[in-house]
């Protein structure tokens, strides 16, 4: 039996001169130590043997085990050595220019709403937020909506059932804030809002807004202009021009419509501005009595403000961009260059 051993053994070490790559390696350890290897065969031998030769035997066995497992360690390491040597070689040129690795950047409206919060935290606004999902009541009644309005229609706002409905506008978070708060309340509400609406280069059915509110003892249309003012020629710049035209709006009375001098044309006239060299921003107005009683404030008391911008508009005149659709197509061209 010795001797089968030793024939084995120089069998071994003949084959190990054969190796030329890991494979060879990996079957070679297969047919010596796996599981049907010979030397698992070699130990199922030792019960059928005399007993004093059994422990010679056992301990011929474990040697030459032990003299394979080694050889077959070391070139593995030799052939993971020489092959990370041989990548290196090939893929690492100390010569060629570094590559600059692809780092991400914020999206577009997301930078606008953060420019946006930092101007009116600077004017003493706190950040509010509500549900996106929202009731009928919030979106609608508690601003003194009618029920006969066209925006209550399904041809105007997205209905869930009965009377849960993505809200339409951010001005649901004023009526919860107030709910919760008394005067004074100073306030900005960015988010996201839906409407049925066909989309186009203007237009989009998912959009975001930005809702302020502002409550307390003597407020007036002249702190409503000023506010808005600081806010346009801190964002857009001190050139900007800014008008009011008179409007409505059930929430506010009286309202108006803010317009700011088109800055992709310079008021010289183009398809953004529809060629009036103007392009509206915001709604605003002095909050109407009616939304003050549903929030339980006394109105003989208190007086307040309140506005909305489309984020989506101001982002595309301060950056000169004219099809919203591109916000939206997530095309790295497009988002890289912000």
């Amino acid at each position: 039996m010795i001797e089968k051993l030793d024939k084995i053994k120089r069998n071994f070490h003949a084959e190990t001169k054969k190796v030329s790559t890991i494979n060879d390696i990996e079957q070679l350890k297969i047919k010596y130590l796996g599981r049907k290897g010979i030397i698992n065969d070699l130990m199922k031998i030792i019960p059928t043997l005399p007993s004093e030769q059994r422990s010679l035997f056992g301990q011929q066995i474990n040697l030459l085990k032990t003299d394979v497992t080694n050889i077959i360690e070391e070139a593995h390491k030799r052939f993971h050595s020489e092959s990370s040597s041989k990548v290196k070689k090939e893929l690492f040129d100390i010569t060629l220019p570094g590559k600059h690795p692809f780092i991400g950047k914020k999206h577009p409206l997301t930078q606008t709403i953060d420019d946006i919060k930092d101007v009116f935290a600077r004017l003493g606004f706190d950040v509010a937020y509500g549900p996106e999902v929202e009731l009928e009541y919030y979106n609608f009644e508690a601003l003194n909506i009618p029920t006969d309005h066209p925006s209550r229609t399904d041809f105007d706002t997205f209905y869930i059932k009965n009377d849960v409905l993505l809200r339409s506008q951010t001005s649901t978070v004023q009526i919860r804030e107030m709910e919760k708060k008394k005067p004074p309340i100073r306030i900005i509400a960015p988010g996201r809002v839906y409407r049925p609406d066909t989309v186009d280069a203007r237009h989009s059915f998912m959009f975001h807004q930005v809702e302020g509110l502002l409550v307390d003892e003597g407020v007036s249309f002249a702190d409503l202009k000023g506010v808005l003012n600081q806010f346009i020629k801190t964002y857009f710049g001190q050139d900007v021009q800014m008008r009011f035209r008179p409007s409505f709006f059930p929430f506010t009375e009286p309202s108006a419509e803010v317009d700011i001098s088109c800055s992709i044309c310079g008021r010289k006239g183009c398809s953004v501005c529809s060629y009036s060299g103007w392009v509206e921003i915001l709604g605003a107005g002095m909050v109407d009595p009616n939304v003050f009683k549903a929030v339980h404030y006394d109105v003989e008391k208190y007086s307040g403000f309140a506005f909305g911008m489309g984020v989506e508009r101001i982002t595309m005149l301060k950056y000169c961009i004219d099809d919203i659709r591109l916000f939206y197509e997530n095309d790295i061209r497009f988002l890289s260059q912000f």
